[in-house]
């Protein structure tokens, strides 16, 4: 009778742990769903951010983690948006012939 009423206590405890995925392991599943949809990796980021910094991260929130403490961040990255190395230039920094 006691080693029943040990293991269900010892699963009661656990569920909040287990309820509380980690937001890298959120990310990962988010990732692969898009990824599955057709997107190819290389055309979007996912970036964990803090929900207070939503707003400056100018992206579409699509999932959260961390006892809804954090937010996922989806960015597609088409050619305009690609950053380009600071020490890159532009073709107006090259002298006209």
């Amino acid at each position: 009778m006691k080693k029943p009423l040990w293991i269900i206590t010892a699963a009661l405890f656990s569920l909040p742990v287990i309820a509380h995925a980690s937001c890298d392991s959120v990310k990962a599943d988010i990732e692969q769903k898009i990824i599955h949809n057709g997107v190819p990796a290389s055309g979007f980021t996912l970036t964990i951010v803090p929900n207070d910094e939503v707003d400056s991260a100018g992206g579409q929130v699509v999932g959260h983690c961390e006892n809804d403490s954090q937010k996922i961040v989806y960015k597609r990255i088409t050619s305009e948006t690609q950053t380009l190395p600071s020490d890159a230039g532009t073709s107006e920094d090259s002298p006209s012939p």
